[in-house]
């Protein structure tokens, strides 16, 4: 699945670089920001079909992020990656509502599936709220 937009949060310029790159090649469309309120700003002027966003920064960490980018939008599809979270980090990541959490560095072709994952979730769950929007419409007028 090709064309695919992402935004890569992470403070590690290196890496961001690194990955941006190998995403890139793979044909996804890659946004990045350096912190939490950059990635809000982001996700305030783009929807993205998976947002790649590390666990531990400064400022705003990775949970606080998440509720963030989630308060903007609530179906979107994040994936923490972390290369030192604990399991209770994990855990509350998961029931803020948190697609995936991978280890740094995740293996690309493991990335891109769940990125490919992330995007059909959000299809899947546009394609739920239309077809509601739909049926209230029908119902309204009585067809």
């Amino acid at each position: 699945m090709a064309d695919l937009s992402v935004l890569l949060v992470d403070d590690e310029e290196d890496f961001v670089a690194a990955l941006s790159e190998r995403l890139e090649v793979r044909g996804l469309r890659v946004d990045t920001a350096a912190n939490g309120e950059l990635a809000l700003a982001a996700a305030r002027r783009k929807v993205y079909d998976a947002v790649l966003l590390d666990m531990a920064m400064p400022g705003l960490d990775g949970l606080e992020t998440l509720r963030g980018l989630l308060g903007i939008n609530p179906d979107q599809q994040v994936i923490l990656l972390t290369g030192r979270a604990t399991l209770h980090q994990g855990v509350e990541a998961m029931k803020l509502g948190a697609l995936d959490l991978l280890e740094k560095p995740a293996d690309i072709a493991l990335l891109v599936a769940r990125i490919e994952d992330a995007a059909n979730r959000r299809i899947a769950l546009d394609d739920r709220r239309v077809a509601e929007r739909l049926r209230d419409i029908l119902h309204k007028k009585g067809w």
